[in-house]
């Protein structure tokens, strides 16, 4: 692997460590605050707190997520070396400028997302979640907290751009606290002095974060832009009508942004199409249940399959920058910070030097690819063999005696969470190298999945009235079409490419599985005389325990592989790095 493309693997490993401590910390003390508000609230108010988060997840994710994909695509080519500094600042602010003014179409979208979906809201809620005390109210504060979290989007789209992981880690850190304090604090002082105030601490704990979120990154990013030559406000570009749009917003990347606008929204209605389904077939309890399972089962997939997802999305971006997203000349960036394309300049490399950096980018990214699915599997093994025993023996002691109901939905959501992890790593390959046109096409197949997806759910809810248990299947078909369609996808990308994908590079060790399916029929056996106690809990963790070390043991060769691909490279290894690129020049 060239040293170009192991620094982007290090650069990802760091980046993504940081959100994974990130997303660890957040959850724990979310999780925190969750048993404490478990022991104040009915399944019912759980049940309305999750459609109130949908509403609020909706309007941010239409609001910014094209935009987010879109300029993480972006390809900035490199200036020639002998250009001046002053030159290379002035090139660096102007393209952080057109970031900052893209990032304002999702500070504009927000209040009419936000007022339409509300008023959707209103319309669609049934007569006992508009009977719960401070209702309308909770929803125009958390209306108004999601069009203030928006106001930070500049900011986070500088700190993305920029790679300040450390930045992100310490607003998102900050604000998750400040929601935990705020939403515990006004849910105990409400029980203590007798007030019903439904969920509005969970709508001022959302608001608490809004805040939060901004003073840090506007604490930071001002100091920046002063400094560095851009403003956080839309400035003007250049003139040019052909690359610019009113001046402002740079065209390949905006429309980009378009074609991904329909493609988000679907994805984001078959990811959260659960909730919607659950809100229209099953009863407030069922939701609060549902929601419990979901929140748990998925701590797993927020707090480590997200960051990996989000950070390989950069990763494949900046591998095969040369076959899509858009591209420029421009000076060159700053050496100590890797921006996609950096490391693709057509005007100071030969055809040869730039055909060999596009294969290694290939093969990189096609060793990363398989890479990331083989440690998704054996994390799978453990979580399909160990995991649906383990959950519901531990939700009874976390969750307390009145959420019991909610164990066998949670053991049926660990058959999903592989599921999540897989269709997650290939729909970043996807969204970093498909083209307009592919992504068109991907979106006729979304609507085509959602369309099984909302009749797989019916039946499952409403005919058989299965409840939660029959979400948690819904949802399995709808991410095994997904995953189907990205596989396919990818092979038939790395193909093209003359580099081929097989199903088998992509496997734990066979010793690895044959032992999964041991312990998960053992443990299925032994679990049928389980009465909850701390006894069977202690076999189990037992159990998990040692077939953890075995497969630590199996795998060692490849763990130790995955070490070396992300250990940062020595002094001596950048040196003759270097020399190739005197050599090349």
């Amino acid at each position: 692997m060239s040293n170009p493309q192991a620094r982007v693997l290090v650069n990802s490993a760091r980046g993504a460590t940081f959100l994974i401590l990130l997303q660890l910390c957040s959850r724990a003390l979310t999780f925190a605050v969750n048993q404490v508000l478990l022991r104040f609230l009915s399944p019912e108010l759980l049940g309305i707190s999750s459609q109130l988060e949908l509403y609020s997840i909706s309007v941010l994710y239409f609001a910014r997520e094209s935009l987010r994909v879109s300029l993480q695509r972006q390809r900035v080519d490199s200036a020639d070396s002998h250009d001046g500094l002053s030159e290379k600042r002035s090139v660096k602010a102007m393209r952080v400028q057109e970031v900052v003014n893209l990032s304002y179409i999702a500070v504009l979208l927000g209040p009419v997302l936000a007022f339409a979906l509300a008023v959707l809201y209103v319309r669609q809620a049934g007569p006992v979640a508009l009977a719960v005390p401070y209702l309308c109210r909770s929803l125009v504060v958390f209306g108004v907290a999601t069009i203030v979290e928006l106001l930070a989007e500049p900011c986070f789209m500088v700190a993305q751009q920029q790679m300040l992981y450390r930045l992100r880690a310490s607003a998102e850190s900050s604000a998750t606290f400040t929601r935990c304090v705020v939403t515990c604090a006004t849910a105990i002082w409400a029980s203590v002095s007798g007030q019903d105030i439904g969920v509005l601490p969970f709508a001022l704990g959302q608001l608490g974060y809004a805040l939060v979120l901004n003073v840090v990154y506007f604490g930071k990013i001002w100091r920046d832009s002063t400094r560095e030559g851009y403003s956080l406000l839309p400035q003007p570009v250049s003139k040019d009508a052909s690359d610019y749009v009113l001046s402002l917003f740079y065209r390949p990347t905006l429309t980009l942004s378009v074609n991904l606008y329909a493609q988000s929204g679907l994805k984001h209605l078959l990811t959260q199409g659960d909730s919607v389904l659950i809100a229209l077939f099953t009863s407030l309890s069922s939701q609060g249940v549902y929601a419990l399972a979901s929140n748990y089962g998925s701590l797993i997939a927020r707090m480590l399959f997200q960051p990996i997802e989000e950070s390989s999305r950069g990763v494949f971006g900046r591998l095969l920058a040369t076959d899509s997203g858009p591209t420029r000349k421009a000076a060159k960036d700053d050496p100590d910070v890797i921006s996609p394309g950096s490391l693709f300049d057509a005007d100071s490399v030969t055809a040869d030097a730039t055909t060999k950096s596009t294969n290694n980018g290939i093969l990189s990214a096609r060793s990363y690819l398989t890479t990331i699915l083989r440690l998704y599997g054996l994390l799978s093994l453990l979580i399909t063999a160990v995991g649906t025993t383990i959950a519901p023996l531990l939700l009874r002691y976390v969750a307390g005696p009145a959420w019991t109901s909610a164990g066998p939905v949670l053991a049926v959501y660990c058959y999903y969470i592989p599921l999540l992890a897989l269709n997650g790593i290939l729909e970043a390959f996807v969204s970093a190298v498909a083209t307009p046109a592919q992504l068109r096409v991907q979106s006729a197949w979304m609507l085509a999945f959602s369309a099984g997806f909302a009749t797989s759910g019916y039946v499952l809810l409403w005919v058989y009235d299965n409840g939660a248990k029959g979400l948690v299947a819904a949802n399995a078909v709808n991410m095994a079409m997904r995953i189907g369609w990205s596989w396919s996808f990818v092979r038939g990308y790395l193909d093209g490419k003359g580099s081929g994908l097989r199903f088998a590079d992509c496997l734990p060790d066979i010793r690895s599985l044959s032992l999964g399916v041991l312990v998960a029929s053992y443990l299925a056996v032994l679990g049928q005389s389980f009465r909850g106690g701390y006894v069977d809990l202690g076999k189990t963790v037992a159990i998990g325990g040692i077939y953890g070390l075995v497969l630590l043991y199996f795998e060692r060769a490849f763990l130790y592989d995955c070490y070396l691909m992300v250990r940062p490279p020595s002094e001596a290894q950048n040196a003759v790095s270097a020399k190739e690129d005197q050599k090349q020049s």
